[in-house]
């Protein structure tokens, strides 16, 4: 099966529950997963699918733990077009910057020529308390697109 990189943007630690209860998924199902919550891009494999959990910080900034990541992708501008990631978001709809750094994020890698495999999970954390809940309805679909 697939080795899959989990990469977190957290905060207050939403996305690192979502990539745990993720891992404990992808793991029923024969997947390697692999949790990184301080990402540092000089250390990540590009031959993995990356999926990015990212909660949106202050006016749609990314937070801390993933500034250093998102930093050297723009400075460093590499080369992904072997890269296939996916993105799940984590913000509240009741700020104009709902899931900013998600999309940012998303942006970014596709402008450096990765692939998104499915489509990107937005999570309202004002209307979806449990972060976990919704991500298992997404996982239901997503999984196709490993298994495909």
């Amino acid at each position: 099966m697939s080795t899959i990189t989990l990469i977190t943007g957290s905060t207050l630690g939403g996305a690192e529950y979502v990539a745990d209860h993720v891992a404990e998924l992808l793991t029923a199902q024969g997947h390697h997963a692999n949790i990184i919550n301080q990402p540092q891009l000089a250390q990540l494999n590009q031959d993995t699918l990356w999926l990015i959990i990212c909660s949106t910080h202050g006016a749609g900034d990314y937070p801390d733990n993933f500034m250093a990541f998102a930093n050297a992708l723009n400075q460093q501008q590499p080369n992904l077009k072997q890269l296939k990631f996916a993105i799940i978001g984590l913000g509240d709809s009741n700020y104009d910057t709902f899931c900013a750094a998600a999309k940012n994020i998303e942006a970014l890698l596709t402008q450096l020529g990765a692939t998104r495999v499915g489509e990107r999970l937005d999570i309202d954390v004002s209307i979806t308390p449990v972060p976990e809940d919704a991500t298992e309805i997404w996982f239901e679909d997503w999984q196709n697109y490993l298994n495909g």
